[in-house]
């Protein structure tokens, strides 16, 4: 088994946590390239719901290793408090969970930074979880960042910890009135983070390339989707991270030479969350008659996702960018009582129209969707366990998305359980 990439090819939500769960026991290590506690992955296995953040979803298989690499920023008290609830729930985390020493490490001053710098902005909000992601991130760009293998050292952490909290705290003060942070009280919690997660550190890039030499086989997990990435997506609308493949190289340390393939995930319809252009975007009747079916309402913020049509022009894009070769898709039940369909092919903007996605937010924000229109099927699918035996206008359906994104859909799922799921022949 060759080593993959598992990405999203919308705007994240795409369903990869069950993705990466059905795939998990083919590999012998699952690995977090990027993000935060920002993104959620959901997996149903029979009655049980879990909801991870930043710990692959890959854990849930027995004796599988999981890793979260240098790319990731951590939040050790949601870290902590993960880990926590899988071992209450019976599920071994010792010894299979290893974390990069080179992450970085998120602290109150980036939750207090992104608060207020969101609330500031006002009607040009982006829309973040208010989790200090971005904060961080910034940070580590600047080279002011601290990471895990800082917080092993008593000296080096506190000498970075309080030129950090000296020059936020005068930040905080200036620009937005805040009174600040006390070192002594944030070097006591963090000393206290330091013992509860100082025996999962290691180097993780030379333990995945010593498994790779070993022939053992490596999953990416991405977090997020392609239209969120920094550099890719519908920027300033976008997360502070590579989430696209190719973060999945310099957030592990894993050559792009040593990459199998490219899995992307696209859900039959697009949503996203908070701000931003969406062509495609439902009125509000069929918004709201989506998200109550599909249950679009965000795993990590509880926030309701806007909703539309599928995008055949975005998911080209990302197909391109990601080097994509195969496609999952997801969610293919909530369109089971729709009477038609539509597939957006192109973009129509000034009188001109456009087939492929564009980086221009204006041109965007103000297209108007060209318009494919297929039947719907009207029959359930959620218990459909071969592609022969879906409904005939769900399966055109399929080939047609299919033949507009020219990439192989190899599976699909039809409701949340593991079960539910169809592989494409």
């Amino acid at each position: 088994m060759s080593n993959i990439i598992v990405v999203g090819a919308q705007w994240g939500d795409e369903g990869k946590g069950k993705v990466i769960d059905i795939l998990a026991k083919d590999f012998s290590y699952i690995v977090r390239y990027q993000g935060g506690n920002n993104a959620g992955h959901t997996v149903v296995i029979g009655d049980e719901k879990f909801i991870l953040h930043l710990i692959p979803s890959g854990i849930l298989h027995r004796k599988k290793i999981c890793v979260i690499g240098n790319g990731v920023v951590i939040d050790p008290n949601a870290l902590i408090a993960e880990i926590a609830k899988l071992e209450s729930e019976g599920i071994e985390v010792k010894g299979r969970l290893f974390i990069s020493e080179n992450a970085h490490l998120i602290f109150p001053y980036h939750k207090v930074i992104d608060e207020l710098k969101e609330m500031k902005k006002g009607k040009t909000k982006i829309g973040t979880t208010k989790k200090g992601i971005g904060p961080c991130y910034a940070d580590k760009v600047s080279r002011s960042g601290i990471r895990i293998i800082d917080l092993l050292s008593d000296s080096v952490f506190s000498e970075k910890l309080k030129t950090n909290i000296e020059e936020k705290n005068k930040i905080l003060k200036i620009l937005y009135d805040f009174k600040g942070f006390s070192f002594d009280r944030i070097y006591k919690e963090y000393i206290e983070f330091r013992g509860k997660i100082k025996n999962f550190v290691c180097d993780t890039t030379l333990l995945l390339n010593k498994a790779i030499e070993k022939r053992k086989s490596i999953l990416f997990e991405g977090a997020q989707g392609t239209m969120l990435d920094v550099d890719y997506g519908t920027y300033p609308f976008v997360t502070s991270s590579s989430a696209t493949a190719g973060g999945a190289c310099t957030g592990t340390g894993v050559g792009p030479t040593k990459i199998g393939k490219v899995l992307g995930v696209v859900k039959a319809y697009t949503t996203r969350v908070g701000e931003g252009p969406f062509p495609t975007e439902f009125t509000k009747d069929m918004m709201h008659k989506i998200r109550v079916k599909g249950r679009e309402f965000g795993a990590t913020t509880g926030r309701p996702r806007r909703c539309g049509w599928f995008d055949a022009c975005l998911v080209r894009y990302s197909i391109i960018v990601n080097g994509i070769s195969e496609i999952v898709v997801t969610k293919l039940d909530v369109l089971d009582d729709l009477e038609k369909i539509k597939i957006c092919v192109a973009y129509k903007y000034k009188g001109k129209t456009y087939e492929h996605f564009t980086s221009d937010i204006d041109m965007l924000g103000n297209s108007e969707p060209v318009y494919e229109e297929v039947k719907g099927w009207r029959e359930d699918t959620s218990g459909v366990t071969a592609f022969r035996k879906l409904p005939k206008n769900a399966k055109e359906y399929l080939k047609r998305i299919q033949k507009l994104l020219k990439t192989k859909i190899i599976l699909i799922s039809v409701g949340s359980e593991r079960r539910q799921t169809i592989r494409v022949e």
